[in-house]
């Protein structure tokens, strides 16, 4: 019998080493793994390298990792707003890499990861600073930048309902970067709210399916 559900979130992570790369789901606080998140820092890996859309929010979830001095890089594209003091102070202090991507490149590179595609032109970029160094090349009289796919060794995600399959379903806007995020990393990690019964998800209603998850931990039952 197939069943790829974990008894606890900490066992889920446990091998996790060092060094590793790893996407983070969420906009925000919108579909961010915060228990996921936390159960990574009591895990202690570190050296790791972050995909997100955002650098952290206050002092708790991705923040905090920050805070631990977890964290050597992070790749996103929104580093700075009203309460991303930790990521500031850290990146003014020199502790911390950062690769800068436009939301648009970084999904499209997400995405481009878990579809097998090699590389892709872009406009977004063309002639700015975030095009230094990279390919560049002028098609139907427009500016084009050469990006590559983005992959990680592990994702943690969000979904509110999950079978033993992997199967989830996400709730409205909290689905975000979560799907492709899945597809382009060798391990997907989702906590879910509920663990339903295999057949309960509605087939239409399946948004990331199985294949794209190795382990799916039930929060409301820590909780």
């Amino acid at each position: 019998m197939i069943s790829k559900l974990f008894n606890s979130l900490r066992e889920s992570l446990s091998d996790i080493p060092d060094g590793a790369s790893i996407m983070v789901g969420g906009f925000g606080l919108a579909g961010q793994p915060k228990e996921l998140i936390d159960a990574l820092l009591d895990q202690g890996a570190k050296d790791l390298v972050i995909v997100n859309n955002n650098a952290g929010n206050g002092d708790t979830g991705l923040a905090a990792l920050l805070a631990a001095g977890r964290v050597r890089k992070i790749v996103c594209s929104f580093p700075r707003q009203s309460d991303s003091h930790v990521f500031d102070a850290l990146y003014r202090a020199g502790k911390i890499e950062l690769e800068l991507v436009p939301q648009g490149n970084l999904a499209e590179r997400i995405r481009a990861g878990g579809a097998g595609i090699g590389a892709f032109f872009t406009p977004t970029g063309a002639g700015t600073l975030l095009a230094e160094g990279k390919e560049q090349r002028t098609i139907n009289g427009r500016d084009y930048v050469l990006e590559y796919p983005l992959q990680a060794d592990y994702a943690l995600i969000k979904a509110l309902k999950g079978d033993r399959w992997g199967n989830l379903v996400y709730r409205k806007t909290a689905r975000n970067f979560g799907p492709i995020m899945a597809s382009a990393s060798r391990i997907t990690v989702a906590q879910v709210d509920e663990i339903v019964e295999l057949g309960a998800l509605d087939p239409e209603a399946i948004v990331t399916p199985g294949l794209f998850v190795q382990r799916v931990v039930a929060i409301g039952a820590e909780k």
